[in-house]
């Protein structure tokens, strides 16, 4: 086994920390969270969220991979052997995401493309569904490939894998290095173009418009926590692989803190230029802000490109530099999401970077094939669906409730980050971990499975997107399912003798 890699710099790790955070959620999801949830008034919420949930649980994570210096089955395994299988759950709910994630990066690829020349024609929607991804099957059903989404697919890998290839210090840490500061440049121009444009002010008020009453409402508090969980990347055992690489000498707290508030000054960002643009568009419309508001594949992929076929100069310039933040967003995040499962196994095999990389990247390259099919729409929708809300949000919970309850090891990290942190926890850490996030944490888990389980027998069309229940089945329960499952097989398998015998095996 090679002598376990590090980061270049501090620098280098908080900007690749900071670009596995910064994806593409943080551009077509927050801004409609925010404005569905009180628009100005979410702040309020969203910030207590990240100051309760998200910075305590980055320092949880950071500090376990830094303690026990390790992929997040490993590090799990040193903290305690039969912790390990939650490690692998949070590698596999990785691997599913990586599966599907590096397909909307091609598409970003091609629309940048498409940006030179609209291409996309006035009829944004039709195009997206019907020219570019050829959605011509039902549901559950693949049919052929799209030579449009497959070749820039193609692409994505090669640029991630190589990357991989090239290890954590001349790989990930040099791609970042340029990758986000390119990303913040470019999407400080489409900013500052966006809030210029005629229309702007108007978006920008219905986006910062406070609506106070909300604040009352369970289910805004809900959103804001969600959205922290999931635009910071916790548990998809990235930022436990990524803290594994840092020196025994490491600020744990202020790292966690400089990475939790450089994500959400992004989705700042991201909602100020996503408003400014779509009071824009409805200025051009005739409309009101409130019927133009979009989120997800919708907003980037239909509403933006009717949004840049009104700009009054340099569209294919402007669409191309939108559709390139979103391509150096999503490569950012790949990387790290594909990292987790290359060096989990790479660990528990006894395997080569190389060898690793080959493997692991290899078969997520080779599954994500299917959402490159006619019918790849659905199968994204689906799994993106179900590993999210029954992967990332479940491992979260049970990750909190094992350390914080079971195993009670919060003492012991509490101890670790101060002694090599200026800035020191409290006991505020402890109960926020403790006690708020597993109690906001497992209302989100409960709620849902009332909505997707007994929704089924409320109403006829009780699925998520109203798909078929055999396609439910195997195209979302069974994905979730799948990462939690395997999960628990690898546990079976002895880990190699070099991985467990590293000499920097724990610090502290």
């Amino acid at each position: 086994m090679e002598k376990r890699a590090q980061w270049g710099t501090r620098a280098g790790f908080i900007l690749a920390a900071v670009g596995s955070a910064i994806g593409l959620g943080n551009i077509w999801r927050f801004p409609s969270v925010a404005y569905e949830n009180g628009g100005g008034a979410f702040f309020i919420p969203y910030l207590f969220a990240l100051l309760t949930a998200g910075i305590p649980l980055l320092v949880m994570e950071f500090t376990l991979g830094h303690k026990y210096r390790g992929s997040a089955p490993l590090s799990f395994f040193r903290m305690n052997k039969k912790t390990e299988w939650l490690g692998w759950w949070a590698v596999l709910v990785s691997f599913v995401i990586s599966t599907y994630y590096a397909v909307i990066i091609a598409w970003a690829i091609s629309y940048s493309i498409f940006a030179f020349n609209l291409s996309w024609g006035q009829d944004t929607e039709s195009f997206l569904f019907s020219d570019y991804l050829n959605l011509s099957v039902d549901p559950g059903q693949a049919g052929s490939l799209v030579p449009g989404v497959l070749i820039p697919l193609i692409a994505v890998w090669l640029i991630t894998l190589g990357v991989l290839f090239k290890g954590v210090k001349k790989g990930i840490e040099a791609a970042n290095k340029i990758f986000i500061p390119t990303l913040v440049v470019l999407f400080l121009i489409i900013v500052i173009r966006a809030i210029t444009l005629p229309g702007a002010a108007e978006g920008l008020q219905t986006f910062f418009a406070p609506n106070f009453e909300t604040i009352t409402s369970g289910s805004v508090w809900v959103a804001a926590y969600g959205q922290i969980f999931f635009s910071l990347s916790i548990a998809f055992a990235i930022m436990i692989t990524y803290s594994s690489y840092l020196p025994k000498k490491s600020d744990i707290t202020n790292n966690a803190f400089i990475t939790g508030f450089s994500n959400s000054s992004f989705e700042l960002l991201a909602g100020i230029g996503v408003f400014g643009a779509l009071g824009f568009m409805a200025s051009q419309s005739g409309v009101p802000v409130e019927d133009v508001v979009s989120g997800g594949v919708g907003l980037a992929f239909v509403v933006f490109p009717q949004i840049i076929n009104e700009f009054p100069a340099l569209n294919g310039l402007f669409g191309f530099l939108f559709f390139l933040s979103l391509v150096l967003a999503g490569l950012s995040s790949l990387i790290s999401i594909s990292e987790t499962y290359v060096a989990a196994i790479s660990e528990k095999f006894g395997l080569s970077r190389t060898a690793a990389v080959g493997l692991g990247g290899g078969l997520a390259a080779i599954i994500s094939l299917l959402f490159a099919t006619q019918g790849g729409l659905y199968f994204l929708d689906n799994a993106d669906y179900f590993i999210n809300q029954f992967g990332v949000a479940f491992v979260g919970l049970v990750e909190v409730i094992v350390i914080a309850w079971f195993v009670r090891n919060l003492n012991d990290f509490q101890t670790h980050a101060n002694g090599i942190s200026d800035l020191h926890l409290g006991g505020w850490w402890k109960i926020c971990l403790g006690v708020i996030t597993p109690i906001v944490l497992g209302y989100m888990m409960f709620d849902l499975f009332k909505t997707n389980i007994l929704g089924q027998f409320e109403t006829e069309s009780g699925n998520y997107a109203g798909y078929g229940d055999t396609f439910i089945l195997f195209g979302g329960w069974a994905v979730a399912a799948f990462a939690i499952v395997v999960g628990f097989l690898m546990t079976l398998k002895r880990w190699d003798s070099k991985a467990l015998n590293e000499s920097h095996k724990e610090v502290g």
